[in-house]
């Protein structure tokens, strides 16, 4: 096992609140929400809902039958990889093939692509599926596609585990570089899943949010009294991982130190979370980083605004640091839940916080009986930076991550 520590030399992010890392951090300290009201699809029975989609253009430097190849998701994944590879400033594959990984976690993966093939069968005169369907819905297409681009060849490791999944891929990938497999990993998430038949499976589980009526953007309240459910989002986040004795070698930079990882499971329901579950994912993880819960200065909430969710993780994160014990908050309410990507883009979120000293507010909160528990951010707050940050990520399944970072 080496004693290196694991730093993060690189971030990338593609989602509705903008084509980069820097668009995005701006909009979480700005307030602005990336989520509108979509149309639906009416012939398929899904009424307009709220959600935030990404509108850049993906795969324009593509040849068509290479973009072809690609689902939507994966299409995300490589322009966020793009910017995180190029901030680190590695050459364009890596140096060393066979010590360098990728860690990619996605939820549903390539479920437009599905929807596609499924759309085009049953409504064409002359029934076809798209040849290359099975490799643009695998898992691990969008992993795939990363480890030939940039020579990764040390491990692939591809995790679909709900709304954990680009976490844990993290969070493995940091043992991966611990456990000398390798000396840097490519890692996040990818996740685009706002079509008909997984919007309208999402819409039949009644945990959405309805649109709000005079301001849609305002459809996803995390921790108010008045949050109705999640609202969807899509897009991609990653992240490049490399062991300290790595980065100095070729004279990098550590925007952050990633500490800490703890995983735990439920082993209760499909879908309702339980405190102690988090609790021990949230102890893990600060036991792992080696720090203790007062050190930790910000977490980066799970927070989908579902009634239930947001009660029981106030009630695990007041087991952890006390009642009001930490600042804290959910920045789902301007970017939407990535599902599978969720963990990945929330994490560059507090790379970003860290580097910039200031931490988002928590978003469309009007009253809330939960601030009685966690310290909620109403207002952006200056972060010291001599403390720590967690993410947390719980997913469906009953399985949940907390991520540990801290400055170099």
């Amino acid at each position: 096992m080496t004693a290196d520590s694991v730093w993060i030399t690189g971030i990338g992010a593609c989602s509705a609140l903008g084509p980069d890392a820097a668009s995005f951090a701006d909009a979480l300290a700005q307030g602005r929400s990336g989520i509108a009201l979509q149309p639906g699809d009416p012939a398929r029975g899904v009424p307009p809902f709220a959600a935030a989609a990404v509108t850049l253009p993906l795969g324009q430097d593509m040849p068509p039958a290479q973009r072809n190849l690609h689902d939507r998701h994966s299409l995300m994944a490589l322009h966020a990889a793009h910017e995180a590879w190029t901030q680190s400033g590695l050459p364009a594959a890596s140096p060393v093939p066979e010590r360098s990984a990728v860690a990619w976690g996605t939820g549903l993966g390539g479920s437009n692509a599905l929807q596609q093939s499924y759309g085009e069968h049953l409504t064409k005169e002359t029934p076809r599926i798209h040849p290359y369907t099975v490799v643009r819905v695998m898992s691990n297409s969008a992993a795939s596609h990363l480890a030939m681009k940039y020579g990764l060849k040390a491990s692939m490791l591809a995790i679909s585990n709900a709304c954990a999944s680009s976490a844990q891929a993290i969070g493995e990938a940091l043992m991966l570089l611990r456990h000398g497999r390798a000396d840097m990993a490519l890692v996040g998430g990818s996740e685009a899943m706002l079509n008909p038949g997984s919007v309208a499976a999402w819409q039949a589980m009644g945990v959405m949010a309805p649109p709000d009526p005079d301001d849609p953007p305002r459809s996803c309240r995390p921790f108010d009294d008045g949050r109705r459910g999640l609202v969807l989002g899509e897009g991609a986040a990653a992240l490049v991982l490399e062991t300290a004795s790595h980065a100095r070698a070729r004279g990098a930079s550590a925007l952050a130190v990633l500490a800490g990882y703890g995983h735990s499971v439920d082993a209760v329901h499909l879908s309702r979370p339980d405190a102690d579950g988090q609790e021990r994912a949230l102890r893990a993880a600060l036991a792992d980083a080696g720090i203790e819960p007062a050190r930790v200065g910000y977490v980066n909430a799970h927070g989908t605004a579902t009634d239930v969710g947001d009660a029981v993780e106030a009630e695990s994160l007041a087991r952890v640091f006390g009642v009001r014990g930490v600042p804290v908050s959910a920045t789902k309410a301007l970017h939407g839940h990535l599902i599978g990507a969720g963990g990945a883009l929330e994490l560059v979120a507090c790379v970003q916080a860290l580097q910039r000293r200031a931490l988002p507010p928590n978003a469309h909160v009007r009253d809330s009986t939960l601030e009685a528990q966690v310290d909620l951010i109403r207002a952006s707050r200056a972060f010291d930076p001599a403390q720590a940050m967690v993410s947390n990520s719980f997913a469906f399944g009953g399985s949940n991550v907390s991520l540990v970072i801290h400055a170099g």
